[in-house]
This record gives structure tokens, C-alpha cells and sequence, in this order.
């Protein structure tokens, strides 16, 4: 009998040990412990229009480079398009929260109230919102905002239409003082003032007699106004157009029209292949990459990232060299070595005049507000410094040799 319940006791020991296995702890294989696992990462991305938009389609190419190059799956990211400047932007964030991203993008300038709703209220997921102005004195820790001194690129872009300039100057096609360009805009921010205004920079440092006049549209895009908006400018004698605003609208109209044409955001080659000539962009693939590394890896992201040319961030598309002057790769080549140097500064006060003057001093709106108060001396030793005191431009100012047409939006 006593061994008849020593067995039945052995059984019932055995079975409670079964029953609680997965409690107990692993057994010691020797092997070192390497420290917690990196955390699971799940991206969202926010986009104001699609693929059509050629800013768009910029910042989905730079989320799908940063997602291949960070070995990603299908199920780790999530994108929403054509989401608007409005409460949609709001809900959207929130929608990917309950999907389960840790980490939320998006890429206009309008979305950024929402962005930052969203941030204070789920403090645990980090939002990061493209273009925006707000990050580096909201004091939200995990709200920020990325640019990049796409100036220097817009700058280069210049050189290259510059260029294309004195070759129509030499061939006897316009005279130096017909040497005026065209500009087609979204909004008078200072975000397009700073690209029209380092474009004509980058133009005149090669060709100094050019003028520019702007149009604006007051959209970030419509087609059908870019492409009117174009052709008034190539009604009023303008020999080469460029344009900050996102459809193919303006490229459209220059190949109609046989004028050449430098865009922004990507290459319009396909829609303009007898007279494009290049464009510059921002590559967002270094911040994604970075941000969401950031995440991985348990590290703080700053609230305020800028991206340069030696990021990466700020780069051209190959030159058409069917359409742009001979040597135009060899000077941006050499133009670009000097700005990475810091040798050559775009926004050089030697070089524009403001109503007659040269510009000694200058008070921008760096810290906004609701009443845009100039706040933060930028003037250096003789250089505007522009994305240094926040990623994005606060380059406002109305230079010498640009005409705006109009000023509604």
C-alpha cells in the first residue's frame, strides 16, 4: 500500500510540473545575455495627395527606399494618401495608432496642427511632420519636425538654368536683357519665396543680367492653374520657366511651348523631353531612416532635424544634356564642392539687393507665432543664414530682380 501511494504522489508531482512549464523559468544554457530585444517598429505615413503629385510621389519614393533599405515587410508600414490639410489629417494619425504604428510621418505644411493634437494626446508614438514650424518651441517631446536646405539645391538648379540662359544669349536666340525667367508658385510662404528667390540666385551668379517674375496659384496642386499660370508667363517673355508647385502642369506647358523648363521634386523628363533640363529634391530616405532607427533603438529623435547635401538629403536629378547647355555637369560639380565646403553661401548679402541695399541685418520669423513676429537675428558676417536657427526656410524677403505678379496667395 505505501508503495502503491508513493506512486500516485510521483504522478501528481509530475503533472503539476507539466501543467506549470510555462512559468517556470528557461533553463541556463550558458549562452550570454545580449539585453533586451530592440523594440518592434510599425511606420505610418500621411501623404496630401498620391502618386500624381509630384511632391507626393518624392516623399513616397524616399518612405519605400528607407523601407527597403531597413529590410521591412509589407506588414511593418502603413501609407495613407490624398489625406487633406484639415481634421482628416487628425483622424488619419489616429488610425494609425490603433493600427499599431509606433512611429507617424507626414508631409505637408498644412497637417501640422493636427500632427501635433495627435502627439499630445498619445504621448507613447512619435510624430514627425515634414516642413512644419512649430516643433522646436512646442515642447512636445515626442512631436518633431524635418527639413532640408533644399536653398542649395534650388541654388544649383539655377546655375544650371544660368546657364541655359547665356547659351540662348550666345547663340544670338535672346539678347542678355531678354534673359528673364519665369516662376510658377504655390503660396507666398517663405518656404517658396526661399526656393524662387535661391533659384534666381543660383541663375544670376552665372548669367548677371536675369530677371524672374513669380505667379502664384494658391495650391499646392492644381494642374490645370500651373499650366495657365505657365503659359501667362511665357505670354509675358519669359524664356525659361520653373515652378513650385506639384502636378506636371508647368512642364506641360514649357514642352507645348518649346521652352525649356527646370523642375522640382523629381525629373519631368517624360513630360518634357525636349526641354527639361533638371531638377532638384529633397530625399527623405536619410530622415526616415534615421527616425525610425531612432525608434528601434530606444534613442531620442531631435525636434528639430535639418538634412544638407552631405546627408544626402539635397540632391539633383541627372542633367538632360540633350536640352541643358554643354558643361552644366561640370559646374554644378564644382558650384556644388563649394557649398559643401562652405565656401560659397547662397543667401551671400554681397550678392542681392533689397530695394537698392544691401542687407546688413534682418530679424526673421523663426519662432512662430500667430502674428508672425520677427524674432531671431539671421544676418552673419555678411550671410543670411537660412534652415540654421530652425529646419524650415524663413527666407522672406522680397530681392531685387524678381517680379511678383500677384500676391493673393
Amino acid at each position: 500500500m505505501k508503495k502503491f501511494l508513493a506512486l500516485i504522489l510521483a504522478l501528481v508531482m509530475a503533472l503539476s510540473l507539466v501543467a506549470c512549464g510555462n512559468d517556470a523559468p528557461p533553463a541556463d544554457d550558458g549562452a550570454a545575455d545580449d539585453g533586451a530585444a530592440a523594440p518592434a517598429v510599425k511606420v505610418g505615413f500621411i501623404c496630401l495627395h498620391d502618386e500624381n503629385s509630384t511632391y507626393d510621389l518624392n516623399f513616397l519614393n524616399g518612405a519605400k527606399e528607407a523601407i527597403a533599405n531597413l529590410g521591412l515587410t509589407e506588414a511593418d508600414y502603413i501609407i495613407k494618401t490624398n489625406i487633406p490639410e484639415g481634421q482628416e489629417c487628425y483622424e488619419a494619425a489616429m488610425d494609425l495608432v490603433d493600427a499599431g504604428c509606433n512611429i507617424i510621418f507626414a508631409n505637408s505644411f498644412g497637417h501640422e496642427p493636427y500632427m501635433l493634437q495627435a502627439a499630445q494626446e498619445v504621448p507613447e508614438v512619435e510624430f514627425c511632420h515634414s516642413t512644419g514650424t512649430l516643433a522646436h518651441t512646442a515642447d512636445v517631446p515626442n512631436y518633431h519636425n524635418a527639413f532640408a536646405s533644399i536653398y542649395e539645391g534650388r541654388f544649383l538648379a539655377g546655375v544650371a538654368a544660368g546657364m541655359k540662359l547665356n547659351e540662348m544669349i550666345e547663340s544670338g536666340k535672346i539678347t542678355a536683357d531678354q534673359a528673364k525667367m519665369g516662376y510658377v508658385g504655390a503660396f507666398t510662404y517663405a518656404e517658396v519665396v526661399s526656393g524662387y528667390s535661391s533659384f534666381y540666385l543660383g541663375a544670376k551668379s552665372v548669367c548677371p543680367s536675369v530677371t524672374m517674375d513669380v505667379t502664384f496659384t494658391g495650391s499646392w496642386y492644381d494642374e490645370a492653374l500651373e499650366k495657365e499660370g505657365a503659359q501667362k508667363l511665357i505670354d509675358g517673355k519669359c524664356v525659361l520657366i520653373s515652378q513650385h508647385a506639384d502636378s506636371l502642369g508647368a512642364p506641360t506647358a514649357c514642352e507645348n511651348a518649346g521652352v525649356p523648363n527646370v523642375s522640382y521634386n523629381g525629373s519631368t523628363q517624360a513630360a518634357g523631353p525636349n526641354t527639361y533640363i533638371i531638377s532638384s529634391r529633397i530625399n527623405w530616405a536619410p530622415y526616415y531612416e534615421f527616425a525610425i532607427n531612432a525608434v528601434k533603438n530606444g534613442e531620442a529623435i531631435p525636434a528639430d532635424w535639418t538634412g544638407t547635401l552631405g546627408t544626402g538629403s539635397v540632391v539633383l536629378t541627372d542633367v538632360n544634356e540633350s536640352v541643358a547647355a554643354p558643361g552644366t555637369a561640370e559646374k554644378l560639380a564644382e558650384v556644388q564642392a563649394a557649398l559643401e565646403a562652405g565656401t560659397l553661401h547662397v543667401y551671400d548679402c554681397s550678392t542681392f539687393t533689397v530695394k537698392g541695399e544691401n542687407l546688413t541685418s534682418y530679424m526673421a520669423d523663426v519662432d512662430t507665432d500667430e502674428a508672425y513676429t520677427p524674432d531671431t537675428e539671421v544676418v552673419e558676417n555678411g550671410v543670411f543664414y537660412e534652415s540654421k536657427f530652425r529646419s524650415a526656410p524663413y527666407f522672406d524677403l522680397e530681392i531685387d530682380g524678381i517680379t511678383r505678379l500677384d500676391v493673393a496667395f
